[in-house]
């Protein structure tokens, strides 16, 4: 049995995150970027997807920085530890790649 919708939550409301993600105006992303098994992975069609866009508002750094936070924060609890985990992983790869510090 699924739980009740909050008053006035539509099917599309619920979905718009998982339009941004498939049709981003910055970035195309690779189909199941956010599902591969090594971070490096990940961070790579990340930036290849960010240095191709040529609609992208600012750096490709923080175009791919940004779609990879969106899609975490946006599967909140849905993430296993073990995705959460590679994706934050990925996050470091990411700067790693663009020679980026590590914040703290």
């Amino acid at each position: 049995m699924k739980p009740s919708r909050p008053s006035g939550a539509s099917v599309d409301r619920e979905r718009w995150s998982q339009r941004v993600t498939a049709h981003s105006n910055a970035l195309d992303l690779e189909p199941g970027v956010f599902r591969l098994d090594d971070p490096h992975a990940i961070a790579l069609s990340l930036k290849r997807s960010a240095e191709r866009s040529r609609r992208r508002k600012t750096t490709s750094f923080r175009s791919a920085m940004a779609m990879l936070n969106f899609f975490i924060n946006r599967a909140g609890r849905q993430l296993t530890a073990e995705q959460r985990a590679r994706l934050e992983a990925a996050k470091d790869e990411l700067r790693a790649l663009y020679d980026r510090p590590r914040r703290h």
